[in-house]
């Protein structure tokens, strides 16, 4: 078994040592475990997900508010922002606003920005 761990490691080892070459890798993945605890530890409370269109409501607003919390953004606001311009500009045929909707997007409004961005 040992064997196999190391033989691993080998044939891995540019992969492994990535984060030696590029500092804003980090060595660990820390970052994303913490961020998908609070959707471990609380889904046995949401009771809304026992369905598989609950399940996917829940994925969609968890995935929102993550990525504005590691984009630097408020996600409430954030989340009434996306929520107020999507109307005022569907068109059914042009989805090009939806650019200026995302969590890195510099058009986004003042009120939604102010979090520490996390690393």
């Amino acid at each position: 078994m040992i064997g196999k761990a190391i033989n691993y490691s080998l044939n891995q080892q540019d992969y492994l040592e990535r984060y030696l070459l590029d500092g804003s890798i980090s060595i660990d993945n820390s970052a994303a475990e913490r961020s998908i605890r609070i959707f471990a530890t609380g889904r046995k409370n949401w009771e809304f997900c026992n369905t598989p269109n609950g399940a996917k409501a829940s994925a969609i607003i968890y995935s929102i508010t993550e990525s504005a919390k590691a984009n630097g953004l408020k996600p409430y606001e954030y989340i009434v922002h996306i929520l107020e311009t999507i109307p005022k500009h569907y068109t059914g045929t042009s989805k090009d606003f939806l650019q200026d909707l995302l969590p890195w997007s510099d058009k986004l409004p003042e009120n939604c920005k102010s979090m520490k961005k996390n690393s």
